[in-house]
């Protein structure tokens, strides 16, 4: 558990105990908000969506993601928001390398050598052919999402009983996913709501639609490393988008 900071009230001046929150990062390690020590807090008068989020960086892979930004509220109702030590800048570009006939290095594309700034990538996941599921009911589209995060490593998914609000359709150890069979294209809140169940369970949210997506949830997605695929009625998912591409290149991670 994180150490308590304390935060001292603007309007009444009374000092608060505030723990920073811990969220699972993508890798799997947990990720405490680094609140800034000495800081002063703001008091939210007026919310909006850009000023509730944070960046980041994971100490363990280096990813850098957007995250609740935390608050802290005080005995005489005052809630203020608790500034974070500010991303550093990235680090410098890497050396040329050397010359010919020097210390041999890594080919690019190896698993030993990696992009600049970036932890080194695995190898790619040897799977066996995906056998598709010929969608011609709501209940095929979900059956084919199921089979096909089996086919990525989550070996234990089952379908929720009954569709809850927050759109989750299917669980597994260390994932949930939600699948949309509409004609229309996943809204931003449907992204968003799977992404806070994920963040809840510890866990992976991966998210299937058979229209596709509209423009801004496909870019919030992108912004909290959130896997979008897109189904046709051959019951074939396509990658939509990096985090996506990244899922069916490195698997669970298992």
């Amino acid at each position: 558990m994180a150490d308590s900071v304390p935060v001292r009230c603007p309007t009444c001046r009374r000092e608060n105990a505030f723990t920073p929150p811990t969220f699972p990062c993508a890798c799997g390690a947990p990720l405490t908000l680094p609140v800034l020590r000495g800081g002063i807090p703001v008091e939210i008068l007026h919310r909006t969506w850009q000023s509730s989020w944070v960046e980041v960086r994971c100490e363990t892979c280096g990813r850098l993601d957007e995250w609740p930004a935390p608050e802290s509220g005080c005995a005489c109702g005052t809630v203020v928001r608790v500034p974070v030590v500010p991303v550093p800048a990235p680090p410098p570009d890497p050396p040329d390398p050397p010359a010919p006939g020097g210390p041999a290095s890594a080919p690019p594309g190896s698993p030993a050598s990696a992009p600049p700034g970036g932890p080194p990538r695995r190898p790619p996941v040897l799977r066996p052919a995906f056998r598709p599921v010929t969608i011609r009911t709501a209940g095929d589209c979900v059956t084919a999402a199921a089979q096909y995060l089996k086919w990525l490593g989550f070996t234990d998914i089952a379908r929720v009983p009954e569709r809850t609000a927050s759109g989750v359709d299917l669980r597994g150890s260390g994932v949930v996913a939600q699948v949309d069979p509409t004609t229309r294209a996943t809204k931003l809140r449907e992204v968003e709501c799977l992404w806070l169940n994920a963040l809840n369970d510890s866990a992976v949210a991966v998210c299937f639609s058979l229209a596709g997506y509209s423009r801004d949830a496909r870019a919030r997605a992108d912004a909290l490393h959130l896997p979008l695929f897109v189904m046709d009625l051959t019951g074939t998912p396509q990658p939509v988008n990096d985090p996506a591409d990244e899922l069916i290149r490195d698997g669970t991670g298992r």
